[in-house]
């Protein structure tokens, strides 16, 4: 057993040597040796390939990858004579100060090394590293944890009364009380030892007592997206459970709640009174990221080929068959068209995003709600909002004992990336319509920490980022006040009094939905009745075509793609924004336009070429998008010198080749007469400095 350690301590030597880890703990050593303090531990974090370790020698990988610990002291007695051979850190006196950290880079792609709640034995016991992938849903607060302590020996005559013999340092699942306890002995007289608290200074690393940063984090299984979607065809069942992740010193903070985390780290389980909570020491954290298919169906690339000869076609007939398992093809096309633009305007970047929210004016809320819950099953991150929990981040007292604050994620947060669906606008109170507002606007959430409630001394602020698409829907036919056009109004615009005026800005597109209940058209009400009686059947040959899958796939490829703005399209969106503004004013509040009509315009002809599969926003795309927010504009305020017709995107029924045709000439008109009003309207150039 000895020779076999003094070969694993000899290839521990070549690998640091050979993998660069010995020049750089040669350098953190020197860190520590011009401090010229006495640390009671000396903390080295060392990163393992497993792979290569096992390659020298396969029980020094052995030990690496299932017995951690024994691995970490082999380290740690090569360290400490390369300490003292090369008089690295004048200050150190014995081997139990210094700490290591050992880091795989990886872990072996079995599955063996993955570890899953759901599944039955869950050894906690093995103290071994493990792979595991989870949604972050609750995070609490940074606070101090004891990394290391030094004990005295209380027998006078004892040699171990002083200098550095007795370190206990903190190792994976231990809680504070089993790094500092008040019940050891002295190995050498078996007198008590009793903790040295001379020179304990929190947060400090000049001390005898370490304090280091400490954040407790819950995860959960990624399938709990599948759980949270309005509508699915997932037919598996599984079972879900939440496990806390333990972040530790250079860790801490480096998750951010609602993200999707692989993390490495060792199980244990932690006693908290009478409860036992499964949790994971974390030792290295990774965003995950889902990259999207690097291509289309081929029905899709058939389509594409077929409509080339025209900017507008290929969206068009998109939007006419989409969704054919919910509502018939040619029915809905404005609504299922904004539907798929707020779908590929879905991204996790905070720079430089685009964002496109939806609200739906509808006299038949069961068809528009089947609609939107069937299409947030197109992204990975889709969310049906209960109505029972919060749509944003709320503060508890943390339940692991700390008594410190927790952030629990909500379903803003958890749609990070994707579509947030909280249905039926009307049915929020005031207060909650007021923080959407508020999120809708600045696309951040603030939440207030008391400190006194949770053991801090200062009150704390913390501003999260909520990276999410938020759909929503008015029914006008359930109101008591019927929301409909009226004489009283101006032409084309709708009663909206129920919802406020700033948080309908909020939303980037209105969008009215063409049957009211009362007169459901012939296909609609077919296809709802045959639905019925028989929901697994096909009733239409394009949904064999055309099926979720491929629209998945999609808008995934879609969503990606990296569009640019033409200069051609940008004069065109800004000639129409300052003539708007001109139009829509009055002399009591100015212009009627919110201040991010700009981007909501841009956001949508990026969406357009995207949904084309182009990368350049064209003029085509830039009239669409104007169509789209004109008619917006219309039911909020009535109809413009502009004057388009109310379906403006689809004014006529999509048949065949003709009517493809008919469209095109017709929105070749309205580019013309856009053109007019901007002449008309707009200042001299496209864009004016003092308008603006």
């Amino acid at each position: 057993m000895y020779k076999e350690t003094q070969k694993m301590k000899e290839i521990t030597l070549v690998y640091l040597d050979r993998s660069g880890g010995l020049e750089k703990f040669v350098q953190d050593c020197r860190k520590y040796n011009d401090s010229k303090q006495s640390y009671a531990v000396y903390r080295f974090v060392i990163s393992v390939n497993p792979s290569d370790v096992a390659e020298l020698d396969a029980t020094l990988g052995n030990y690496v990858l299932h017995k951690p610990m024994k691995a970490a002291g082999i380290f740690q007695s090569v360290c400490f004579v390369a300490i003292k051979t090369l008089s690295l850190i004048e200050q150190l006196q014995t081997e139990a100060q210094i700490s290591i950290l050992l880091k795989p880079t990886h872990l072996p792609p079995l599955p063996s090394y993955v570890l899953s709640l759901s599944a039955f034995p869950f050894n906690y016991t093995s103290k071994r590293f493990y792979t595991s992938e989870g949604i972050a849903i609750a995070m609490g607060t940074v606070t101090k944890y004891t990394q290391g302590a030094r004990f005295l020996c209380t027998g006078e005559t004892c040699p171990y009364s002083e200098g550095f013999n007795y370190i206990r340092v903190h190792v994976p699942g231990a809680t504070e009380s089993a790094t500092v306890r008040n019940d050891f002995a002295c190995s050498l007289c078996s007198s008590p030892l009793q903790e040295d608290m001379k020179f304990r200074v929190l947060g400090g690393r000049n001390c005898v007592v370490l304090f280091l940063d400490k954040q407790i984090v819950e995860m959960i299984d990624a399938k709990v997206l599948h759980a949270l979607k309005g509508y699915s065809d997932h037919k598996a069942h599984f079972r879900i459970q939440a496990f806390t992740v333990f972040l530790r010193d250079e860790l801490a903070n480096r998750m951010t709640i609602g993200n999707h985390y692989k993390i490495i780290g060792i199980p244990a389980c932690v006693q908290n009174g009478p409860q036992a909570t499964a949790c994971i020491e974390a030792s290295s954290v990774q965003l995950c990221k889902t990259n999207g298919p690097s291509f289309i169906g081929e029905n899709f690339k058939y389509l594409l080929s077929l409509t080339s000869g025209s900017c507008w076609r290929f969206t068009a007939l998109l939007a006419n068959i989409f969704a054919s398992q919910v509502v018939p093809p040619g029915t809905y096309n404005t609504l299922k068209l904004a539907i798929l633009l707020s779908l590929v305007q879905t991204t996790c970047e905070i720079e430089n995003a685009d964002y496109l929210d939806l609200l739906v004016v509808t006299s038949d809320s069961l068809i528009a709600d089947r609609l939107l819950n069937y299409s947030l099953c197109l992204l990975p991150r889709g969310i049906r909002h209960p109505a029972s929990s919060d749509i944003f981040p709320s503060v508890s007292k943390d339940k692991h004992g700390t008594g410190s604050a927790s952030i629990q994620a909500c379903s803003a947060l958890l749609a990070q990336g994707g579509i947030c669906y909280i249905g039926d606008l009307s049915s929020y109170k005031k207060d909650k319509l007021e923080l959407l507002q508020s999120v809708l606007e600045s696309r951040t959430t603030t939440l207030f920490i008391p400190g006194k409630k949770y053991g801090e001394e200062a009150d704390q602020q913390v501003t999260i980022s909520v990276q999410t698409n938020f759909w929503s829907y008015v029914d006008v036919a359930s109101s008591p006040k019927k929301h409909i056009a009226r004489d009283s109004f101006l032409i084309g615009q709708m009663d909206l009094s129920l919802i406020p005026p700033n948080l309908l800005d909020g939303f980037g597109l209105l969008i009215y939905n063409e049957f009211p209940s009362c007169q459901l058209s012939f296909p609609v009400l077919n296809h709802v009745l045959q639905n019925a009686i028989n929901p697994e059947a096909m009733l239409y040959r394009v949904s064999e075509q055309f099926r979720t899958q491929d629209y998945e796939e999609f808008i995934l490829f879609a969503k990606n793609l990296h569009v640019q703005l033409s200069s051609e399209a940008e004069n065109l969106i800004q000639g129409y924004y300052l003539a708007s503004r001109r139009v829509r004013r009055d002399s009591a509040h100015g212009s009627k336009l919110s201040a991010s009509a700009l981007k909501v315009l841009i956001s949508l002809s990026k969406a357009h070429t995207k949904l084309s599969l182009r990368k350049k926003v064209l003029e085509e795309d830039a009239l669409i998008a104007i169509l789209l927010f004109e008619s917006s504009l219309t039911l909020k305020h009535g109809k413009s010198a502009l004057c388009i017709e109310p379906n403006a995107v689809f004014p006529f029924d999509l048949s065949d080749e003709d009517s493809l045709q008919q469209r095109d000439i017709y929105l070749l008109q309205c580019h013309h007469q856009l053109l007019q009003f901007i002449g008309a309207y707009g200042p001299g150039t496209y864009i004016s400095t003092n308008e603006e």
